[in-house]
């Protein structure tokens, strides 16, 4: 099994038209096209009856004490934990590759609707949920993909680890919200094969992709 994409290399650097915030000259940040790369895969193992798509960041502090603070950066040394960037479910097991754009385009405040999508597919809430959840402008539940926004003062290149799972049933099964995790526990034992795709992406001038 293995998946793809022709909207940057595996490995690589994600373009800036794939991102939740963009460099900025001033401000440090700015918001930006937020566009859902393309991703299309073959060799699905016999049996697959759905996929499943989750877009992570592995590499976001786990703490937010020196987190976009002036005069300070988020150390290398900090331990990490997962964010979820986008969360797709019962995607049929012959589907067409996503198109770029297909399931976002721009940012939306408070978050896109969900979670019914395209193709009759569910999405889940990502973890801008929990980012904006004190902000008034733009708190709201955070449905699909939203890009790359990385601390702007953070020491290390974050990486965006897409993953498409093929699944042995059409739904799978997940009580309350459709989080990462409670996707990730749904199709637990449902997997029959898997395959991803990694980008890369900074915010920190000083960081080199």
């Amino acid at each position: 099994m293995k998946l793809t994409s022709t909207s940057f290399n595996d490995g690589e650097r994600i373009p800036d038209s794939f991102a939740f915030c963009n460099p900025a000259a001033e401000g440090h940040v700015a918001l930006a096209p937020n566009r859902n790369p393309q991703l299309a895969w073959s060799g699905l193992p016999p049996g697959t009856r759905s996929l499943a798509l989750i877009c992570h960041d592995p590499d976001v502090p786990s703490r937010g004490d020196d987190v976009n603070q002036e005069g300070r950066t988020v150390p290398a040394s900090l331990p990490r934990v997962d964010f979820f960037h986008w969360i797709l479910v019962d995607l049929p097991a012959d589907a067409s590759p996503i198109l770029e754009a297909e399931f976002s385009d721009g940012v939306t405040a408070t978050g896109k609707s969900g979670p019914a999508a395209a193709r009759g597919t569910r999405q889940g809430i990502n973890d801008y949920t929990g980012w904006f959840a004190s902000d008034a402008q733009m708190s709201g539940d955070y449905y699909g993909y939203d890009g790359p926004c990385p601390p702007w003062n953070d020491e290390i290149i974050h990486r965006y680890v897409f993953t498409l799972y093929a699944l042995d049933v059409e739904r799978p099964d997940i009580p309350g919200a459709i989080t990462g995790q409670a996707v990730r526990d749904a199709i637990s034992g449902h997997v029959l094969d898997k395959a991803s795709i990694t980008g890369t992406y900074s915010l920190n001038p000083s960081v080199k992709p």
